[in-house]
């Protein structure tokens, strides 16, 4: 398994580009199989959920290749719906694929999802809905079968504000018979870019961004060419980042107005920042202040995504701290790592109490999933030694060469990868 080695307590300067969305590009790429023909995705990140997601449309017979930042997919050769379990149980979000398998094929196979161990996170909601829309579902065991001889359009209400669900109704619908409307919807900007991207697909969908979303189905999509959003939780992370350590950081290529409950929390930290167009500059010269309470809750509140890096900025912080997790019962397995570190963290049910310290120092730690690697990250690039973070296969699902991403910024950090996977890699 790689390490990520880094030599702490350098300030991050310099610009960087943000890439693109994966909360974005994932139910984007399910959604191709809408479409019969060939879809050119611009702005797509190299990451291990993109991968395995293009791997699953591969099982499925599609013909998919990442060159670059495109990923072309050529949907007209897919001929199962059956999504494999060995796939399935790598990523969460292969659950996506429900919909529109359902929508073109009538009929759908699919295991229990996998992914990070952040908490309980059911798909009942994604069933609700698809049974909504006429659909039949049969769970045996790990196995979910799914059938509908026809999709019919129906008000759909959601007891909570499920991404997830929200998307994969909404890729339903779009080709279901008649009106779709799903109210108390999920209102990520990641919804409103699948909702751009099935309209130029010719599907007709409005509210996209707001609690109310209404799809008028339609009998057929058509491939298209559309470029991902970029990703506000990676560009979160750099701008954490800039502050933990003191520096003054410019990105590119992001949205500010995807981040606005950030940008507060940043500011009541004392952290000055910057916003032109699709540039922000990031810098924060003196130790940050502490911010009394912080709440994680669903777009546009504040994001349990960002909940584990903002914790290491308020552990550098002057004075003491509260966070509230309100999304995922599991989202505090870093602070025992962190508190390895240094950090003066106690937590409560779902509290997290933190009183800030001087200073980091280097340890070796592990990412126990995907934003507690960051975070940890984070808290190396700040802290004083070296930190190894293992288990970064956790990192990889969400940042394209996390490393890469912060050394053009001037950290020290470096990938490091064991002997025998070089010699199999090599092979």
């Amino acid at each position: 398994m790689d390490k990520l080695v880094i030599e702490g307590g350098k300030t991050l300067s310099g610009t960087v580009r943000i890439h693109g969305s994966k909360n974005a590009a994932l139910p984007i790429l399910a959604a191709c199989m809408l479409a019969d023909g060939i879809v050119h995705l611009h702005n797509v990140p190299r990451l291990l959920d993109i991968e395995v997601m293009m791997n699953i449309l591969n099982r499925l017979g599609c013909q998919t290749q990442h060159e670059q930042e495109m990923v072309i997919v050529d949907t007209s050769t897919a001929n199962s719906f059956h999504v494999p379990d060995d796939l399935m149980k790598q990523m969460r979000s292969s659950i996506f694929l429900m919909g529109p398998l359902l929508a073109r094929f009538g009929e759908v196979t699919i295991y229990q999802p996998g992914g990070c161990a952040i908490g309980e996170r059911k798909i009942d909601l994604h069933l609700k809905g698809l049974r909504a829309l006429g659909a039949v579902i049969e769970e045996q065991d790990q196995q979910i079968l799914c059938k509908a001889r026809k999709l019919v359009g129906a008000d759909i209400h959601l007891d909570f504000p499920s991404v997830g669900a929200t998307e994969n109704i909404m890729m339903a619908a779009a080709m279901a018979e008649g009106t779709t409307v799903i109210t108390n919807a999920a209102r990520e900007p990641e919804i409103q870019d699948l909702q751009n991207f099935l309209n130029q697909m010719g599907a007709s969908i409005i509210g996209a961004g707001t609690d109310t979303i209404t799809i008028q189905g339609v009998k057929k999509l058509r491939p298209c060419t559309y470029e991902i959003i970029p990703d506000r939780i990676v560009a979160g992370t750099v701008m954490i980042a800039a502050a933990a350590t003191r520096g003054n950081v410019t990105l590119t290529h992001c949205n500010s107005s995807h981040l606005t409950s950030l940008i507060h929390v940043l500011k009541r930290a004392g952290v000055q920042i910057g916003v032109c167009n699709d540039i922000m500059t990031v810098s924060c010269m003196g130790r940050p202040k502490a911010v009394e309470r912080i709440i994680t809750s669903p777009y546009p509140s504040f994001p349990t995504d960002l909940q584990s890096q903002v914790m290491v900025l308020l552990t550098l912080s002057d004075g003491f701290s509260v966070m509230k997790e309100t999304v995922f019962e599991g989202r505090f397995k870093h602070v025992d790592e962190l508190t390895v570190m240094g950090a003066d963290i106690s937590i409560d049910l779902n509290y997290a109490f933190i009183r800030g310290v001087q200073r980091l120092y280097g340890a070796t730690v592990e990412a126990t999933d995907l934003r507690a690697g960051a975070a940890l990250v984070i808290a190396g690039l700040a802290a004083q030694g070296k930190t190894i973070v293992e288990q970064v296969h956790h990192i990889d699902r969400g940042y394209d060469h996390i490393e890469q991403l912060f050394q053009k910024l001037g950290a020290d950090i470096h990938r490091q990868t064991p002997v025998s996977d070089r010699l199999d890699l090599a092979n």
